[in-house]
């Protein structure tokens, strides 16, 4: 189901990873549901409830939740995208809570066909790079509740190899 207007689709194959990603014991426990999952993985779309498995001490969503709801799915993307040829890990990651949830929130993960190629050509001159991505948990109606912005390692793999083999070689 998406959540956001699109003109992705998802296919067959999509499909089941979205569900298989969605019944991991990890991701299940944040209490998110993955909704939609582009063919190409580009587009992600997640929403989050307050219920009693993601309600806090004072009866909101559980901050906990909320960031492990986003924290996965960024470096997925990316490692279905770019394929064997580069290294992809998560670095870190700052979150902002804005208001209190108290009902369900959705977010969109999107990685364009020119942020791709971006990555590509920063790659191909530095080996490696720290990228930064940004995503937001918003009600219906577009209210901001939940910034977070994630930072993704990328490197070319035979340059991460050799690195982790002789990193005193490596520029």
């Amino acid at each position: 189901m998406k959540l956001f207007e699109t003109v992705r689709q998802e296919s067959f194959t999509t499909w089941l990873k979205r569900w298989g990603f969605n019944f991991f014991p990890a991701y299940r426990g944040t209490g998110a549901w993955i909704c939609f999952l582009s063919s190409d993985w580009q587009e992600v779309h997640i929403k989050l409830s307050l219920k009693w498995t993601t309600r806090n001490y004072v009866g909101t969503v559980f901050g906990g939740s909320l960031y492990g709801a986003l924290d996965p799915l960024y470096m997925v993307q990316l490692i279905n995208i770019l394929n064997s040829k580069y290294v992809v890990w998560d670095k870190s990651a700052t979150i902002k809570f804005i208001k209190p949830v108290k009902q369900t929130v959705i977010a969109r993960f999107l990685i364009t066909d020119e942020l791709i190629e971006q990555i590509k050509e920063k790659i191909k001159i530095d080996k490696e790079y720290v990228f930064e991505f940004p995503v937001e948990f918003q009600d219906d109606a577009g209210k901001t509740y939940v910034q977070v912005t994630k930072q993704i390692y990328v490197a070319d793999r035979d340059y991460y190899r050799q690195k982790q083999v002789h990193p005193a070689n490596v520029p």
